[in-house]
């Protein structure tokens, strides 16, 4: 069992592994992916933790597209290098490329018009109360300690007590109102609008990744918010979890599988955070234990932000899973993906926890800069602290 008394828990993706601690550069932080008000063009963002990009690597878009959800036959990369100070050089596939300086607000437009791309400093949209989901963690490792039972699939029967006061300890900082671990957090942001037909050529489902890279090999990569940090091992001794990250950062396509059964033991753990066994989202509590949370597992496993690319309308984080797998018809018409406006974090983690969209709460439902989903670059601009701070 990966649990142990050494909790742990940073933002999104931020400053993960050694790796990326010794280059922020290469570490994402957050990757965000939306269709269009007018259904034209995905919108794509990459926060990056260090406040520059690097000369060295290749920050990449990985959009995988098919007709239908879970199915994939087609990919089209959409690279970007920063080969000097301010200049940017992207291209979507072989189909269009741009150069130059993409750092004012309008960016720069491909030579064929088929994308814009910013690359700069902007207010990092991202919200979560870091520290209270820290205490969340050590009020659970602490009644492992005390010997809260955990059944077959790993999930442990808390008390009420210990599970209010975890969910309580969630929603404050400090025993005080919840704080945005990131407020004025200015990270290097590349932002894509390419247009749909560019990148949908296996069908309009679309599965998105992204990673940074050498030459060599493959730094960092990130889907869906939290997957890295929090469900590999978050109560594991930190030898043990940062190897787990190290690997699921590295890691190719045809390797992410193999991270499935050590999500599957971190969601019996998440399960039991409300003193309830077999209410998270996919738990099949008429299967023998060891597979209540295998479907789960291998959905999480495959690590990509999906976005229904036929739908216009982008209101909800998960939405193409829970209408695909959990029946949830009336998401059928929403593009999923995740935009910089959404409480995503929330809602993955109550989903992880009682299997719907909310009932976790970490009190910080809103970034203090206003962000948009419509006006190119999406991301607000660094407040006049932020600039002088950095």
């Amino acid at each position: 069992m990966f649990w142990a008394v050494s909790p742990k828990c940073t933002a999104s993706d931020h400053l993960d592994t050694r790796t990326v601690i010794d280059d922020p550069r290469a570490d994402i932080g957050d990757l965000y992916a939306w269709t269009s008000s007018d259904g034209r063009r995905l919108n794509l963002v990459m926060t990056i933790v260090g406040h520059s990009f690097s000369d060295k690597l290749s920050y990449t878009f990985h959009v995988d597209s098919g007709e239908r959800f879970g199915q994939t036959i087609a990919s089209t990369d959409i690279v970007c290098r920063f080969p000097a100070a301010r200049k940017v050089e992207c291209a979507v596939g072989n189909l269009d490329r741009a150069s130059g300086d993409a750092s004012e607000p309008g960016g720069i437009e491909g030579r064929k018009a088929r994308f814009r791309v910013f690359a700069g400093l902007r207010d990092d949209p991202f919200f979560n109360n870091v520290k209270g989901a820290r205490d969340a963690y050590q009020v659970a490792a602490a009644g492992l300690k005390r010997g809260a039972a955990v059944d077959a699939a790993k999930c442990p029967t808390f008390d009420k007590a210990t599970s209010q006061m975890l969910l309580d300890k969630w929603r404050h900082t400090e025993g005080g109102p919840a704080q945005d671990f990131l407020d004025g957090w200015t990270p290097a942001s590349l932002v894509i609008s390419v247009d749909l037909d560019a990148i949908d050529e296996g069908g309009r489902m679309l599965a998105v990744w992204g990673t940074t890279s050498t030459a060599q090999r493959q730094l960092d990569r990130m889907g869906r918010p939290l997957t890295g940090n929090a469900l590999l091992a978050p109560l594991a001794a930190d030898e043990v979890s940062d190897a787990l990250k190290e690997h699921y950062n590295a890691g190719t396509r045809a390797e992410w599988a193999k991270l499935a059964p050590v999500i599957q033991e971190t969601l019996g753990l998440y399960d039991g955070f409300d003193g309830i066994c077999g209410n998270q989202l996919l738990a099949d509590r008429s299967k023998e234990p060891a597979m209540r949370y295998r479907a789960m597992a291998e959905l999480l496993a495959d690590d990509r932000l999906w976005v229904n690319s036929a739908s216009r309308i982008c209101t909800q984080f998960f939405a193409v899973e829970l209408a695909h797998l959990d029946g949830k018809v009336e998401l059928r018409d929403d593009c999923g993906g995740r935009t910089p406006t959404q409480d995503a974090v929330d809602v993955y983690r109550s989903l992880l926890v009682n299997g719907t969209t909310s009932g976790v709460d970490d009190g910080v439902d809103r970034d203090a800069q206003r962000h948009s989903t419509v006006e190119f670059p999406f991301l607000a601009a660094p407040s006049a602290a932020a600039y002088k701070g950095h």
